[in-house]
């Protein structure tokens, strides 16, 4: 299985690398991106109609029910928490004013970085956890206070001219003033010159270690299976980039998401830090995510309508 899904995951690379990049730098329609986004979503429920079809033929229905319950629940937590890293590249490339036709090869890069990351974390956490089962409640803490400090700093824009990683960056590199098309670096007179897009792949990368912390303690909260948190960890990253550019225009529309997002990884962190003396059903698990959800993107959306209608 883990090997049939690498060669999945490689052959679905090639086809999203190819079809979005076929015509170069390009402005990635908002048809474009819901197309695909809906395919990313298409082939994730695919996949865990496979996954319940072989485990019914091979375990039985109880443990078909079980892990397919798990995997939906554990797909439809990253992909929340996702979101959260399409408001961080949106705020980047606006810093950075990288145009709109450039922002995709940044893209590729940073969900490449993502599946690469993610599959290391994976692997060890699922390690730590069949070694010290401790390790959950660890987990359940730091989830606990990150979603307490994400509620309470929501509305606080991060200050990128602070941020030590580009300062450092800046002072020991060259960096050029301007763009060159989507180039990372160019060399003049012999001399390499790094462009500002390398300074945002660099962030976009450090991102992807950030929100790695939160999402993959959070997948361990519903299962502690490797190969479901990894086939549903990589299906929400998958379609993460076709998925930025559908709402990098609605980022605002959904202001109040991150508060959401802030509330889901509190029930997580509380979830895994009760384990021991009340157990809560997946199915459970995955209504509150949805509720959550659907109820911050809703009040959301009325709270812009009513500053439009102003």
């Amino acid at each position: 299985m883990w090997a049939g899904f690498g060669i999945f995951v490689l052959l679905m690379l090639a086809v999203d690398m190819f079809a979005l990049g076929r015509k170069g730098a390009h402005k990635v329609s908002s048809k474009e991106a819901l197309t695909w986004s809906l395919i990313w979503f298409a082939l994730a429920l695919l996949f865990g109609a496979i996954l319940w079809a072989w485990l019914n033929q091979t375990a039985g229905r109880t443990l078909a029910d079980a892990k397919t319950m798990e995997y939906l629940t554990g797909y439809l937590l990253e992909k929340t928490l996702a979101m959260d890293n399409i408001f961080v590249f949106v705020m980047l490339f606006s810093y950075f004013a990288v145009p709109i036709e450039f922002q995709k090869r940044v893209l590729v890069y940073g969900v490449l970085g993502a599946i690469i990351l993610r599959a290391l974390m994976i692997l060890l956490g699922a390690w730590l956890i069949a070694q010290f089962h401790w390790v959950l409640y660890l987990f359940g803490a730091f989830l606990l206070i990150t979603g307490i400090k994400m509620f309470i700093f929501a509305d606080k824009e991060p200050n990128l001219e602070q941020n030590p990683i580009l300062t450092w960056l800046r002072r020991h590199m060259r960096i050029t003033n301007d763009y060159h098309g989507d180039k990372f670096w160019i060399v003049e007179k012999g001399v390499r010159w790094f462009t500002p897009m390398f300074l945002v792949l660099i962030l976009v990368e450090v991102s992807d270690v950030i929100f790695a912390m939160d999402s993959i303690p959070a997948i361990f909260a519903i299962t502690s299976d490797p190969f479901i948190v990894f086939t549903s960890n990589i299906f929400a990253i998958l379609g993460l980039r076709a998925l930025y550019f559908l709402l990098a225009d609605m980022a605002e529309r959904f202001h109040l998401l991150k508060y959401g997002l802030a509330v889901v990884l509190m029930f997580v962190g509380a979830k895994m830090l009760i384990v021991e003396w009340i157990k809560i059903p997946v199915a459970v698990s995955l209504g509150v995510v949805i509720s959550v959800l659907g109820i911050s993107i809703l009040v959301s959306l009325k709270s812009s309508q009513k500053k439009l209608s102003r």
